[in-house]
């Protein structure tokens, strides 16, 4: 009975270890160009501009730049193509999605010329930050098993924790009073990949029952979800030069992914030929951050803008499953299905702040260029909990493999007519000192045609840049291109 309440869920294992890593940190810190059509066009230079929905949540003094209300919305079409390389395989997959990119509103109010305030805004927008919808297969050959990861978690466990065969309750134990390490190390065990040095509850030491030699490996990858946030704006004009702004931002986060990890050999000398070692995790979080920004007219023709965004502050809740099956020469086949759901302690991650530059010149009413530059340090990004879980190790090695990152934007609009054309370029660091991430190059082009109080916009860009995604034993490496469609369409309110 107790196995079956554990089966349906009602019984769960709630670990002491946290069992986050530097990939989660960059996850959720990270966010796609998005925004209306005209702002994605120019590849998000709109810092010093403003009078633009989606510049509003780049500077929030982008909003008093309106000269009157005016509402936007915005549809997407996302497509990520990947080049994918794992030990000595290849593969390549695709992914598709259409998405409400952007949705949002200014309210004007002005007052009259003889006051210094002349303006007065108010701005509701929702942004999608970041699209986590992927899904991927590759395989490969390699001289290195999956044995060595539970070794790594076994050496120095007492074998008399886990050598019970009550799967869903010694694996729902390990995870309440000495956690995720324990549990791994349970799995190994009871799926025949490692053995103890000797048969007693004192043995602390651990062997592979897999024997070394070639290993066909393969690696599935499947996720879905989003990273999304609502700005609530609040802006104001000084005179006919300055525009100030400040923003409040909801975030919110909805992950899924499901990992799927097989290993064949026929080595001589190995008890276990086979492993099939499944994960599954679900994240939700939500969070809040603000936004400093002010715009300076210089000039008619130059502007100057400034942005402190301040960190996120998230509290994320997660889930996870894991199963574990092997088998051998004779085909004695080995599942390894505790069916509990590890719901981990509630953590907080704090994401870094971030200053942004801007300067533009425009050319009367024929068009304009901009440019922005942008500086984040990714080694402050924090985690930690109210529970008693240490998050020192992972915050010292994101303070160590993690660093400080330039991004550079510059796009350009010409008009004729009622026509506009739009272009741009962007640059961002990688925030990782190795190459776990590469620098990524985008490019933007864009439309618009404008019918007095109703404008239709439509944008194309694209970036490219390398990822790398954990596979238990080597990391696979992708050749990420992706790219996005805008379509936008706004009127006066």
């Amino acid at each position: 009975m107790k196995k079956l309440l554990l089966f349906i869920g009602i019984i769960s294992a709630t670990s002491l270890m946290n069992a986050q890593e530097l990939k989660d940190a960059y996850r959720y810190t990270h966010s796609e160009l998005t925004g209306t059509a005209r702002y994605m066009g120019m590849s998000g230079a709109f810092g010093a501009l403003g009078g633009d929905i989606s510049a509003m949540a780049l500077n929030p003094a982008s909003s008093a730049v309106f000269l009157s209300s005016t509402a936007t919305v915005s549809l997407g079409y996302r497509n990520m193509a990947n080049d994918i390389s794992f030990n000595d395989g290849r593969s390549t997959s695709e992914q598709d999605d259409f998405d409400l990119n952007n949705i949002g509103g200014v309210f004007v109010f002005s007052g009259n010329d003889e006051n210094d305030w002349r303006k007065f805004s108010l701005g509701i927008n929702y942004n999608t930050e970041s699209i986590y919808e992927e899904n991927y297969f590759v395989q490969g050959n390699s001289s290195s098993s999956i044995d060595q990861y539970f070794l790594d978690y076994a050496q120095g466990v007492p074998f008399e924790l886990i050598k019970g065969s009550n799967y869903a309750a010694e694996y729902s134990f390990l995870g309440r009073n000495y956690g995720y390490g324990y549990q791994q190390a349970y799995l190994g065990y009871q799926a025949f990949i490692i053995d103890p040095v000797e048969i007693n509850d004192g043995n602390t030491e651990y062997f592979s029952l897999i024997a070394p030699g070639n290993f066909d490996q393969e690696y599935r990858y499947a996720a879905t979800g989003l990273n999304g946030k609502l700005t609530f704006n609040l802006g104001t004009q000084y005179k006919d030069f300055l525009y100030l702004g400040l923003n409040l931002n909801s975030h919110f986060i909805n992950y899924e992914n499901v990992t799927r990890f097989n290993e064949f050999n026929d080595n001589s000398g190995s008890e276990t030929t086979e492993v099939y070692f499944g994960n599954s995790l679900y994240t939700n979080g939500d969070g809040f951050s603000f936004q400093l920004g002010g715009i300076a007219k210089v000039t008619d023709n130059l502007r100057l803008g400034l942005t402190y965004d301040s960190p996120t502050w998230y509290t994320i809740r997660e889930e996870a499953t894991q199963f574990l099956d092997s088998n051998n020469s004779l085909d004695e086949f080995v599942s390894v299905f505790p069916q509990v759901v590890n719901v981990y302690p509630e953590y907080r991650l704090r994401t870094p702040s971030k200053f942004n530059g801007s300067i533009a010149y425009l050319f009367g009413k024929q068009g304009l260029i901009s440019f922005d530059y942008s500086w984040k340090d990714y080694s402050n990004i924090k985690f930690s909990s109210g529970f008693d879980i240490g998050y020192g190790e992972l915050n010292n090695a994101i303070s160590e493999e993690m660093k400080a990152v330039s991004t550079f934007k510059i796009g350009g609009e010409y008009r004729i007519s009622s026509f506009s054309l739009r272009g741009g370029f962007r640059f961002e660091e990688s925030p990782f000192q190795d190459s776990y991430v590469g620098d990524l190059n985008g490019y933007s082009a864009g439309l618009g045609y404008s019918f007095g109080s109703f404008n239709v916009d439509l944008a194309y860009t694209n970036a490219s840049y390398k990822d790398s995604s954990t596979g238990f034993i080597r990391p696979s490496t992708l050749d990420r291109d992706l790219s996005k469609v805008v379509l936008s369409l706004s009127f006066g309110l």
